[in-house]
C-alpha cells in the first residue's frame, strides 16, 4: 500500500469515529501523524544502525 492510500484509509477511519471533523483537516491531521510515526521508526532504524556498527 503507497503512502497516499495509507493516508486516505486513516482518514476514512478517523471520519466514520469523527463525523463533523472537516475532512481537509481530517486528512492533513493523518498525513502529518502518518509522517511523523514514519521519521520515528526511521530515527530508531538509523540508531540501532549506529550501535551496531560501533
Amino acid at each position: 500500500m503507497s503512502d497516499d492510500e495509507n493516508i486516505s484509509a486513516w482518514t476514512e477511519r478517523l471520519l466514520r469515529e469523527a463525523p463533523s471533523l472537516p475532512p481537509e483537516q481530517a486528512r492533513r491531521f493523518v498525513h502529518e501523524l502518518y509522517f511523523a510515526a514514519q521519521r520515528a521508526l526511521d530515527e530508531e532504524v538509523w540508531q540501532a544502525d549506529f550501535e551496531r556498527d560501533e
